[in-house]
């Protein structure tokens, strides 16, 4: 049981730091009160490219007006904007500013750094072994 102890106080450091790591990516954008739920529509938005307002709301199965009102305060963040179609003038497609990618992007760069710590702490015999160790982990 000490084993498992020891690593739940490992993984509880490594997800520390990624938190870390996570707060200062946000805070870099000036968004560091952006909740968990709001980020996820960003990273939806920004996984789908091209999403309109209806598609957006069958995604996330949220009503037009709920995601008209999502949009608006996201708008008012600097992290999306509208783009009319040139094919239809009737619809608008919701796009990520560069904040907006930042933001929806923030955990994959959150791991990203972690992992540059780990290997900035690490050797290349060391890293090729943790690789190893971890690749078993299903």
């Amino acid at each position: 049981m000490a084993k498992k102890e020891h690593l739940f106080i490992v993984f509880e450091n490594l997800i520390k730091i990624k938190s870390e790591c996570s707060c200062e990516i946000l805070s870099e954008c000036g968004l560091s009160d952006i909740t968990m739920k709001q980020i996820g529509y960003l990273r939806v938005i920004d996984e789908h490219g091209e999403v309109t307002f209806s598609r957006l709301a069958k995604i996330t199965r949220n009503s037009k007006p709920t995601i008209t009102e999502m949009v608006n305060k996201f708008a008012k963040m600097e992290c999306i904007y509208r783009e009319k179609s040139s094919d239809d003038g009737r619809i608008y497609y919701i796009r990520l500013t560069e904040k907006g990618q930042m933001i929806a992007r923030a955990e994959q760069k959150a791991l990203l750094r972690v992992i540059e710590k780990m290997a900035d702490s690490l050797d290349e015999k060391e890293m090729d072994t943790l690789i190893k160790l971890l690749g078993k982990v299903r």
